[in-house]
């Protein structure tokens, strides 16, 4: 149930993805799987590396989750930033308006 509950509050989290600039590796899926590894990751580390079950889960669990999602948007996000810098990537519409172009 708290891995419910982590992932729950990753998806959340991600929402607000909406009010940055959309330079994530992968682009948005990327800050989904940032948000929702990160928020599993950190959940289960302050756990101990143990899921709490349907009588151990309760609010705290909740807020346990995001620092995570934001640390795993925040990676996703650095790493995008650095593969656009080094022209490695290109941003999700720009390659389509160039296949479109052709």
């Amino acid at each position: 149930m708290g891995a419910l509950v982590w992932v729950m509050m990753g998806l959340a989290i991600w929402h607000f993805t909406i009010f940055i600039p959309d330079r994530f590796w992968s682009g948005i899926v990327g800050a989904f799987l940032g948000a929702l590894l990160g928020a599993v990751i950190f959940g289960l580390a302050v756990n101990g590396f143990t899921v709490p079950g349907q009588n151990d889960t309760d609010l705290i669990n909740a807020l346990e989750a995001i620092p995570g999602a934001i640390a795993g948007m925040a990676v996703v996000y650095f790493i995008g930033l650095r593969d656009a810098a080094a022209g490695q990537s290109m941003p999700v519409r720009a390659c389509a308006m160039r296949w479109r172009a052709r």
